[in-house]
């Protein structure tokens, strides 16, 4: 077998794949770049067992995804939708050769934008936060919020990752208040490591108005189950329809991305808190949504234990959810188990079986 890569190749995401691909005794994967497919190469021929990587933290591509003249200052929050629409064409390209993509353009570009995502995992009977119609700027979010009765919300962009531009949105008798990532400058939006909090409704209107062209998505705000003094939710990598890997993260706020400075929580515990039933419950709604996105060998699973542990629901499913550094299931790491899961057959087995039951 012999894989191709399309990603940025100077990104970790690369490097632990190729580590996990020759760990395994194959040849190395080609490296077929991002910014050379939005350029016009040519795509990976038919036979080409070709995985795609994220296109994110490559300041070129992410102007060649906008088509924009000059790149994104450091990390404004400029053009998502036009990114969005620069990545589903290059999956196009990528696909035209005839290669056989272990993640099918389709399901990509579902699960990368969150109100597509959302549609199909609630159509399959997937616990979902419930979401507002969509909403044009902030007097229409607070007009869907009253109408719905929600006085808590998590506002998101359509087209984002990693928490950028989220806002967790409260509306109360003494006002307003959200924790975000989103820092505001008079000439524009920037994603910041520092969750804030803002309590001035004028900001925080202008910054959802800024964000509202590129597409907003709202969802209630679900309470989540706690350990210790921290909320905590789970990243469930499904790898050819099986939870492998995941990782607990706690925050002492709503954002519990490790990346805004979050720790790693106890899985042991976390597992004991929920008690065997509602685990393995969870597990089999992360197995549902893998089944919604059948073309892909791996998604990672944003799961939430409700307050109590005896409910749960899916926050989000992520087409580039497999960088888990660190974390390890019967000595393979996230990429070595994909690799396993190709050479082993246990992709092309559980393909087929999802094939049978939508049959």
């Amino acid at each position: 077998m012999r894989l191709t890569v399309v990603g940025n190749p100077a990104n970790r995401r690369v490097a632990m794949f190729t580590r996990a691909v020759c760990g395994a005794g194959l040849p190395a994967p080609d490296v077929l770049p991002w910014a050379d497919v939005l350029t016009g190469a040519a795509p990976p021929p038919a036979g080409a067992v070709v995985r795609v990587d994220s296109a994110g933290e490559d300041p070129t591509v992410d102007r060649l995804l906008r088509g924009a003249p000059t790149a994104a200052r450091h990390g404004e929050l400029v053009g998502l939708a036009g990114a969005y629409a620069g990545l589903v064409a290059g999956l196009a390209r990528v696909a035209a050769g005839g290669a056989e993509l272990l993640n099918a353009p389709a399901d990509v570009a579902t699960l990368c934008d969150k109100r597509r995502c959302h549609a199909v995992l609630s159509a399959a009977g997937v616990p979902v936060p419930a979401a507002l119609p969509p909403v044009t700027g902030y007097a229409a979010l607070r007009d869907a919020m009253a109408a719905a009765g929600w006085p808590r919300v998590f506002v998101k962009p359509a087209h984002g990752s990693s928490a950028a531009g989220v806002l967790a949105l409260a509306v109360g008798p003494r006002g307003v208040r959200a924790d975000t990532t989103v820092e505001s400058t008079p000439d524009g939006l920037f994603n910041s490591l520092r969750v804030r909090r803002l309590t001035d409704e004028s900001t925080v209107a202008a910054i959802v108005d800024r964000l509202a062209p590129d597409g907003l998505h709202v969802e209630r705000w679900l309470p989540k189950a706690g350990l210790r003094d921290r909320v905590v939710d789970v990243r469930v990598l499904v790898v050819a329809g099986r939870p492998t890997h995941a990782v607990v993260r706690a925050a002492r706020g709503p954002l519990t991305n490790l990346h805004l400075g979050n720790a790693r929580g106890d899985l042991a515990e976390l597992r004991a808190a929920a008690g065997p039933a509602a685990w393995s419950a969870a597990m089999e709604t992360c197995e549902r949504v893998a089944a919604c996105f059948a073309g892909s060998l791996h998604v990672g699973v944003d799961l939430m234990f409700r307050t109590g542990w005896r409910r749960h629901a899916v926050a989000e499913a992520n087409a580039f959810g497999d960088l888990l550094p660190g974390v390890v299931t019967d000595g393979r790491d996230s990429y070595a188990e994909q690799v396993h899961a190709l050479t082993s057959g246990r992709w092309r087995q559980w393909r087929a079986e999802v094939a049978g039951c939508a049959a």
